[in-house]
């Protein structure tokens, strides 16, 4: 299929597509006239890298995990690969826990009497 083909079947942009073939996650033909064309499994590689990403993984990171997805292997490395992102993403979550926390007891200050500062109240929000 070509790149449009698969763009519109992924809801992936064309552009994306291009950036998946630099970062050698994604792979294509070429036809005689130069056009990229993708296998039917291109699709299914697509949604697995969407995946991925949308996990919070990088570029690089999904690039040492695709051999061991296409061989069917999971590995020591590989698993200790994925504990370690997920570990990755526990941090980022409790430091962003910590922020809203420290967030509202500025809104909770800000709403008190003492605090000098007018509030503006929303109606129909």
């Amino acid at each position: 299929m070509r790149i449009g083909e698969l763009a519109a079947r992924t809801g992936v942009s064309v552009r994306a597509l291009r950036y998946y073939e630099e970062q050698g996650l994604l792979e294509s033909g070429r036809s005689t006239s130069g056009q990229r064309r993708y296998p039917e499994p291109a699709a299914d590689r697509v949604q697995l890298i969407q995946m991925l990403y949308a996990a919070g993984l990088s570029s690089r990171t999904i690039l040492d995990l695709l051999p061991c997805v296409d061989a069917k292997v999971n590995t020591p490395e590989s698993r200790a690969r994925l504990a370690a992102e997920r570990q990755r993403i526990d941090e980022q979550i409790a430091a962003l826990t910590r922020t809203r926390d420290r967030l509202d007891q500025v809104i909770e200050l800000s709403e008190g009497p003492a605090s000098g500062c007018a509030h503006l109240g929303f109606h129909g929000v």
